[in-house]
C-alpha cells in the first residue's frame, strides 16, 4: 500500500544523468545533463516534473516536504545486467578458473536453494546488498529450484522493484542435486513466467546456465518458450573461459562456434543477454551485432577468474550493445562503481579510453537501453519511473581529500567511481520511496 510519501514527493539536489541516447563517448558528453541545483516531482512512483529549482519552486505542491541532498549527486539507478543470487555467500572465495570455481564453489552453494526458507532468508539478504550499492534493477541467475524464483521476487515485489530473473535449466554436467530434465525446466519455467512475468515490475528471463550444461533438447525447450512469450528475455552465459569454449566444441562438435549453438535453437535477439563475451570470433560478433543481443560486460569476474580483458572497443565498433555486470559471486563486489572501476583498468590494458561519462551512462541510461527498458528508466525524462541514487563525493576522508582538487563534473564522477564503494551511496530511492539509507547517517540522525 502506498504510503504518503509514495504520493508525492520532492528531490532537491545536483542532478546527473543524460538526456537522450548517444552512440559514442563524445555524444555521451554532450548529452550529460548537469544541474547545480533541481528539483523532482514524484507522484506516485513516477517522475512528474524535473528542472532547475529556481524554475521549479511555484510547481511545488503547498505542505510537501523537500528532500533535500545538495551535497550529493543524484543520479539514476544503477543496472546490473548480469548477477547470480545464490552465489553471494560465496563471493570472494578462492581463486581457481571457472570450471573448477563452479563445482568446488557455486554448485555446493546453489544445493541449499531448495529449502524456501533459507531462499527466502537469502533473497532478503540479497535485494538489501543491492539496494547498499545503489543498484535498482538487475538480471538475476537463480538456481534450478523454483523456489528460489519464488523468494527472490517476493523480496522483490516488497518494495516494487524492478527485477529481470528465472530458474536455471541445467540437465547435465552437475552434480544429480541440481539437474532438471527438459521436461521439468519447460514445465517449472512455464508456471513460473505465468505466475511473475509482467507482475508490477517484475521480468521473466529464460535461463539456461550455459551450454555445457544443457543438452540440445533442453537448449530447443528453452527456445520454445521464448517462442510461446515473445517479451521475455534470454539470459545465459558465452566464451567466457578458453577451457570451456574448447569444452563446448566437444559437446556440440556440428556448430560453428559457441554462439552459434544458441543461435540454432532460437536464443539470440535484442531480448538475449550474454554474459562475458572475452573470445568471441568474427562470426560471434557479426550474430551479436546482426541479432541485436546484448554483452553483459563483468569486468571483476573476468579479473577473478583469470577469464581475459573484454574488448569493448570492439564492442563499439562493431555497434553491439553492452551493459554493465557484476556478476557475484565469481564478480567480488555488488558496488556497480567499484565495477566501473575496473571495467577502466581492463580498457587501460587494452590502450582503450572508458570516461566518467561513459562509464555512468553504461550503469544508468545505456544499461536500460540494452535491456530495452529505456522507456522506463536510466534517465530523468519526465514520465519515468523514479529508480534513484544519491552519491557522496565525501564519503571517506580520502574521497574528501581528493574531492578539493576536484575540476570539474566529470572528475568528480571519476574519482567517486575510481574511490567509490557501498559508503559513497547515500540514499537508494526506488520506485519513489527511500529503501536504503547510509547506517552512519541514520546514526547521526537519531
Amino acid at each position: 500500500m502506498r504510503d504518503e510519501e509514495q504520493s508525492i514527493m520532492a528531490v532537491r539536489g545536483r542532478f546527473l544523468d543524460f538526456s537522450r541516447p548517444a552512440a559514442t563517448a563524445a555524444e555521451m558528453k554532450e548529452c550529460a545533463r548537469f544541474l547545480e541545483d533541481g528539483l523532482m516531482l514524484v507522484k506516485d512512483g513516477h517522475i512528474e516534473w524535473f528542472g532547475d529549482w529556481t524554475g521549479g519552486q511555484g510547481q511545488l505542491p503547498a505542505d510537501v516536504p523537500v528532500h533535500d541532498h545538495r551535497s550529493g549527486l543524484i543520479v539514476p539507478g544503477f543496472i546490473d545486467s548480469h548477477i547470480h543470487f545464490p552465489q553471494a555467500e560465496i563471493i570472494g572465495a578462492y581463486g581457481e578458473q571457472l570450471l573448477e570455481w563452479l563445482n568446488n564453489y557455486a554448485f555446493p552453494a546453489e544445493m541449499q536453494y531448495q529449502d524456501p526458507a533459507y531462499a527466502g532468508k537469502m533473497a532478503d539478504f540479497f535485494i538489501n546488498e543491492l539496494l547498499k550499492n545503489g543498484t535498482t534493477t538487475a538480471a538475476v541467475f537463480c538456481t534450478v529450484h523454483p523456489e528460489s524464483v519464488d523468494a527472490l521476487f517476493t523480496a522483490a515485489a516488497d518494495i516494487n522493484m524492478r527485477i529481470i530473473a528465472g530458474k536455471v535449466m541445467m540437465d547435465r554436467h552437475a552434480p544429480p542435486e541440481l539437474l532438471d530434465t527438459p521436461e521439468s525446466s519447460y514445465r517449472e519455467s512455464r508456471a513460473l513466467i505465468e505466475k511473475y512475468h509482467g507482475r508490477g515490475r517484475l521480468h521473466y528471463a529464460v535461463t539456461p546456465r550455459f551450454a555445457p550444461t544443457s543438452t540440445a533438447e533442453q537448449l530447443k525447450v528453452a527456445g520454445q518458450l521464448l517462442q510461446e512469450y515473445p517479451d521475455l528475455y534470454l539470459q545465459t552465459h558465452l566464451s567466457e573461459n578458453e577451457a570451456e569454449i574448447k569444452w563446448v566444441q566437444e559437446l556440440f562438435p556440428d556448430q560453428k562456434n559457441y554462439l552459434d549453438v544458441y543461435k540454432q535453437f532460437g536464443l539470440t535477439g535484442p531480448r538475449s543477454l550474454f554474459a562475458h563475451c572475452v573470445h568471441l570470433e568474427e562470426a560471434e560478433w557479426e550474430e551479436l551485432r546482426g541479432s541485436a543481443s546484448v554483452i553483459a560486460f563483468c569486468p571483476t569476474s573476468n579479473l577473478f577468474l583469470g577469464s581475459g580483458l573484454f574488448d569493448m572497443g570492439r564492442a563499439r565498433d562493431m555497434k553491439v550493445k553492452v551493459a554493465m555486470a557484476s556478476d557475484v559471486g565469481g564478480g567480488t563486489s555488488f558496488s556497480m562503481l567499484a565495477t566501473l572501476a575496473e571495467a577502466y583498468k581492463i580498457l587501460q590494458l587494452q590502450g582503450q579510453s572508458f570516461s566518467a561519462y561513459e562509464a555512468l551512462y553504461s550503469a544508468t541510461r545505456g544499461g536500460a537501453e540494452a535491456l530495452s527498458l529505456d522507456h522506463l528508466i536510466g534517465s530523468f525524462g519526465v514520465g519515468k519511473e523514479a529508480d534513484f541514487v544519491v552519491l557522496d563525493p565525501e564519503a571517506t576522508a580520502i574521497q574528501a581529500k581528493r574531492l578539493e582538487k576536484s575540476q570539474g563534473v566529470d572528475d568528480m564522477l571519476f574519482s567517486l567511481i575510481i574511490l567509490g564503494d557501498d559508503r559513497s551511496i547515500s540514499h537508494t530511492y526506488v520506485d519513489g520511496r527511500l529503501v536504503h539509507q547510509r547506517a552512519a547517517q541514520q546514526q547521526e540522525e537519531l
